[in-house]
């Protein structure tokens, strides 16, 4: 028998102690709700479900912006049904001012109606708006649009001239304010630097072949091949027929030779359509002639990007477009209804207007429709994911209650057994008397 050492009581504490501290656990777990309170619980299973309640409180967002679209397609959509029904009444009365039984004084009536209609088409475009953001003034800003061309290639004419990129830089056509492009060609063409064949056949202009300028003189070709220069004015004078002589000769523009650099520049705020073509060259440069480019004239689409997913992917992307809806934007500003001519003519183009208004009006409704099952479907994965979550979260409560019914009657137990071999060593006292 021992005294320094009771290895019973010893074994009773530990076991105490373990029990005690699972108990401990059990307590933590039921009163939280959560088996995970901490990383030491189970550290995979907490970083899974921190990813997890990432997705579903990105997705909830999600949702909720998808429904912040929808709100924000019938605010337009609605905005274009009052549209719709003046664009009606604007065709009622072209119809009507087009009857030949109208005198003056009823078209004129007619187009005051028509000018108030197509101002209060302009009011509801600059007014309607959702969260301060103008839904149908379109954007004015710039398109951002850009148009590549190697060296070489035809960016666009001017006036049948064409404009070619030059050297080995390549030339980007750019809408975002200052425009500075590389430098670029231009190329003489005879539909610009002409000199029109005289009706008479023994007229000097008659046999001009070829006609070539470098701004400040102008070399003419003849037909037996002989050259003659001389100053644009000169040149002009020599070969331009006028009065009772037959025919015409003209020099139509001074470009300057095909070896002559110039560079396009300037400053635009708004939609690139046409840029200056060198200081020294009266002319402009027509973007999208020809099919060279694909930057647009118009007024550039609002475009609202709607985020509809947890993640930075571009397909989480919804874009909605709608387009500028002022009565210039459809057509119909400066309607003329006040003759009959003007009022048949008004009639193709309010219709021209009602369908693009209609068309507007159904892109809206798909792309509604369409976040209404992006909504259905954001709701179905955030339910499901945190059905997920939960499994590997939350505490289960009748497993847990389980277990802590069982550690509270193992730390009585062990109480009461600590205590008994405590008792265990009174008996050295019996050899001690």
């Amino acid at each position: 028998m021992v005294v320094q050492h009771n290895m019973q009581a010893a074994n009773a504490n530990r076991m105490l102690n373990v029990t005690t501290s699972a108990q401990s656990k059990s307590t933590e777990k039921l009163s939280s709700g959560y088996k995970i309170n901490r990383a030491a619980d189970d550290a995979a299973g907490l970083s899974i479900s921190e990813k997890m309640r990432k997705q579903i409180k990105g997705l909830d967002r999600a949702s909720t912006n998808a429904q912040d679209g929808v709100s924000c397609v019938q605010t337009a959509e609605g905005a274009l049904t009052e549209v719709h029904s003046m664009l009606q009444r604007m065709n009622e009365l072209a119809v009507q001012s087009a009857n030949g039984t109208n005198s003056e004084t009823d078209r004129k009536a007619i187009q005051d109606e028509v000018d108030q209609l197509s101002k209060e088409i302009d009011r509801v475009s600059e007014t309607t708006k959702f969260n301060e953001t103008y839904l149908l003034k379109g954007d004015n800003g710039s398109n951002g649009n850009t148009k590549a061309f190697a060296a070489g290639d035809a960016i666009g004419t001017v006036d049948g001239v064409t404009v070619k990129a030059k050297g080995t830089t390549a030339a980007t056509l750019s809408d975002n304010g200052d425009v500075k492009i590389g430098t670029v060609q231009l190329v003489s063409s005879n539909a610009d630097i002409k000199i029109e064949k005289a009706d008479d056949a023994n007229s000097k202009s008659a046999n001009v072949t070829k006609v070539v300028s470098d701004g400040t003189n102008v070399t003419v070709t003849l037909k037996d091949g002989k050259e003659e220069t001389d100053t644009v004015a000169n040149i002009k004078t020599k070969y331009e027929i006028n009065g009772t002589k037959k025919g015409t000769a003209i020099i139509s523009k001074a470009l300057k030779a095909e070896t002559t650099n110039a560079e396009i520049s300037g400053t635009y705020t708004g939609n690139l359509d046409k840029l200056a073509v060198g200081a020294d060259v009266n002319a402009k440069l027509a973007i999208g002639s020809a099919g060279t480019s694909a930057l647009s004239s118009d007024t550039k689409a609002l475009i609202l990007n709607l985020h509809v997913g947890a993640d930075s992917e571009s397909t989480n992307k919804i874009s909605i477009a709608i387009d500028s809806m002022s009565a210039k934007g459809i057509g119909v500003n400066g309607l003329d209804v006040s003759t009959e001519t003007g009022a048949t003519n008004s009639i193709d183009t309010i219709k021209d207007a009602i369908q693009k208004v209609s068309s507007q009006r159904s892109s809206l409704g798909a792309v509604q429709n369409r976040l209404e099952h992006t909504i259905n479907n954001l709701d179905n994965v955030v339910e499901n994911t945190t059905s997920a979550e939960s499994r590997i979260r939350d505490t289960d409560m009748a497993k847990e209650m389980v277990n802590y019914s069982k550690n509270n009657i193992l730390a009585q137990a062990g109480q009461s057994m600590l205590a008994q071999a405590n008792q265990s060593n009174q008996g050295v006292l019996s050899l001690l008397q």
